[in-house]
């Protein structure tokens, strides 16, 4: 997926206009809807336009290949077009679309409005970890992504000139480092090209299989027909079923579509779905097939070694070729930049440490990068192509992550069926089943695959996923333990106030917490016994909606006696700029000067408690990710002349 791509879209600015017009969600009534599908065409398609390249071939010539004879062709076939159908336009554009948080999609996104929904009731813990798991998934499928579409593209080359095969491997390294290398200079300039770039690719998918289909007209009516698929099921149960695992492949992006409805709209990814994506890809995966059909048997083994690239005429497979690589290039920066978003989703909902965060764009506060996670994905990336050497290799890790995020996506929505939208049983059972049955079935065929590689994206989910929630957790208890000691304010604004000597200026004391005095104006006026002129206890708030208006942005509080209590909300997905937003305040006693105010924040260390609240190694890896977390000073953007920090012991 490519959950969570928006970055490269278009309507990346689309939370200015929000801010701009007082809706918390993305309003696309000012866009033209053909335009946006254009648009999503190039960003949000670029996973799943890929897979024509490997789904094929992987059936028949994967790590459990079956006979390439018409029976099998034609189930295959069914099963691909009915997968799309099912999983792409009945449970994503069609149902799962409808449940979104403001105008955003995305596990973080469908988690944040459920949460909010229920009131923090007890239930929704399960479905809080669900949540998580799937976006721990995530960050396995964005490695296994770019390593399996470049490699698998780049391998074309071989065809171009057999003296390019000692080189796939080193040349597809080379793309994706450059790739890497390119993201810290943003994608505005890049994303402006990708929508011409994937409709040419789609067009010429389309072209590709007319070409044979024409050769094998019944084709069309086998593919759509749901009775090969059973009749597959029928004859070759077991066969079949190992096949959905290689099948799903056709389908890996679909989670895409929900992830990217914010910045497209769902009415223009259906439409460029269902107009256009959807028939150029069945086009070329029922050209697969005629090809591999029309082909005598003796030469059908070779044809099914790599049926997409043996499909062009010879005077197309250097174009071809490297419109297929620039396509593979694009679904990967699609799921690079996802990385980002989802990351930022995650450090603001509390599941992740602050992370540095730059902005590549000064009118698009969508289009960020974040250094930590962009060579974290390179090392992996590189390390998976080098591990397992060819896409047909990597075909075995991939599919588990996404299939399992699917289950998950589909966990969700029955909680927001039956909790949310308050559905029947008789309505909401027959889809969810459905939906479940077919989820199950994927995930399950993708298991037999665990030992062949697909253990890769579990392990680097589950890794991801104690991390996530050790966060979450520890974050908690410092705070419950923090705020156990914590003295009232009215008390400390009575006694503090007159005793001690009042200097000139402003400080502003960053706390976690709306309630009870910061620990930095403790140790502050215990060691160096003064207080400023004007002081303000900041809170930044993180609501469970993508953008906060403008109008809910600050609630600010006299305390009497030059004190204030200022809280700013944020929506998850709203980066946190603290001095801009002080420059917006008024009514705390004049405008905020940022040589005359000082930001004091407080910097804990973990110490071991009697009676801890994790086991011990989870709490060393909390301090660990405590430690390496990047400071407030440049997470809030403060000026660093102007930051004291002071320390103090947290035991949890």
């Amino acid at each position: 997926m490519t959950a969570e791509s928006q970055q490269v879209a278009a309507g990346a600015d689309s939370a200015a206009t929000a801010a701009d017009t007082g809706h918390s969600g993305h309003a696309h009534h000012g866009d033209g809807k053909l335009k946006l599908a254009v648009g999503a065409v190039g960003v949000v398609f670029g996973d799943i336009g890929t897979s024509p390249l490997y789904a094929f071939r992987e059936t028949f010539a994967g790590h459990h290949s079956i006979d390439a004879d018409r029976l099998h062709i034609y189930g295959v076939l069914s099963l691909v077009f009915w997968s799309m159908m099912l999983v792409v336009t009945f449970k994503y554009v069609l149902t799962i679309m409808k449940a979104d948080n403001k105008g955003e999609g995305g596990s973080l996104a469908l988690l944040a409005l459920i949460s909010r929904s229920s009131g923090g009731a007890r239930w929704t813990w399960p479905i809080v970890l669900l949540g998580v798991f799937a976006t721990a998934l995530f960050y396995g499928d964005s490695m296994i992504t770019p390593a399996m579409s470049v490699l698998s593209a780049t391998e074309g080359l071989s065809y171009v000139n057999d003296g390019f095969q000692p080189y796939i491997v080193p040349i597809a390294l080379a793309i994706l480092i450059g790739l890497f290398a390119l993201q810290s200079h943003g994608t505005a300039k890049v994303g402006a090209l990708f929508g011409p770039i994937m409709l040419c690719y789609f067009l010429m998918l389309a072209v590709l299989g007319v070409m044979h289909i024409v050769d094998h007209p019944t084709i069309i009516w086998a593919t759509i027909n749901p009775v090969n698929a059973l009749r597959f099921f029928y004859l070759d149960g077991f066969t079949a079923f190992i096949a959905l695992g290689a099948v799903v492949l056709a389908v890996t992006g679909a989670e895409a579509l929900y992830a990217d409805m914010g910045h497209f709209g769902r009415a223009p990814i259906g439409l460029s779905w269902l107009c256009f994506v959807l028939p150029a890809l069945m086009l070329n995966y029922m050209g697969q097939g005629a090809m591999v059909l029309e082909a005598d048997m003796g030469a059908r083994l070779g044809i099914i070694q790599d049926p997409f690239f043996l499909m062009m005429p010879d005077t197309w497979r250097i174009p071809v070729v490297l419109l297929a690589i620039l396509a593979t290039i694009i679904a990967s920066q699609a799921v690079i930049s996802g990385a980002f978003s989802l990351t930022q989703q995650a450090i603001q909902l509390g599941f992740m440490p602050r992370l540095r965060v730059e902005h590549t764009s000064a009118s698009a506060q969508g289009q960020i990068y974040i250094p930590v996670v962009n060579w974290g994905l390179m090392v992996m990336v590189i390390l998976l192509v080098l591990f397992f050497g060819s896409s047909s290799n990597l075909a075995a890790a991939y599919g588990i992550a996404v299939t399992g995020a699917m289950f998950i996506d589909t966990c969700l929505m029955s909680v927001v069926l039956f909790a949310l939208w308050k559905w029947p049983a008789w309505k909401a059972l027959p889809l969810l089943a459905i939906f479940f049955v077919v989820d199950i079935a994927y995930f399950g065929a993708n298991l037999i695959k665990v030992p062949d590689g697909g253990w890769v994206p579990l392990a680097i989910g589950l890794t991801i996923f104690t991390m996530l929630t050790t966060w979450s957790r520890g974050r908690k208890l410092m705070q419950q333990q923090m705020a156990e000691g914590a003295m009232p304010i009215p008390v400390f604004v009575k006694s503090a106030a007159n005793s001690a000597t009042r200097v000139p200026g402003t400080a502003v004391f960053m706390t976690s917490s709306s309630d009870g005095v910061p620990h930095a104006l403790l140790h502050n006026l215990k060691h160096n016994k003064v207080l400023h002129e004007r002081i303000i206890l900041l809170t930044i708030k993180i609501a469970d909606v993508p953008f906060v208006r403008e109008a809910d942005h600050c609630a600010l509080d006299d305390l009497g006696q030059g004190f204030h209590r200022l809280i700013l909300k944020y929506g998850f997905m709203q980066p946190v700029d603290v001095p801009a937003a002080l420059n917006r305040v008024g009514g705390c006693g004049g405008e905020f000067k940022m040589l005359e105010t000082s930001f004091f924040l407080s910097r804990q260390t973990l110490i071991a408690a009697k009676s801890p609240g994790m086991p011990i190694w989870r709490e060393k890896l909390f301090a660990w990710m405590l430690r390496n977390s990047e400071s407030a000073m440049e997470y809030f953007r403060l000026p660093t002349n102007r930051v004291v920090e002071l320390g103090s012991q947290v035991a949890i």
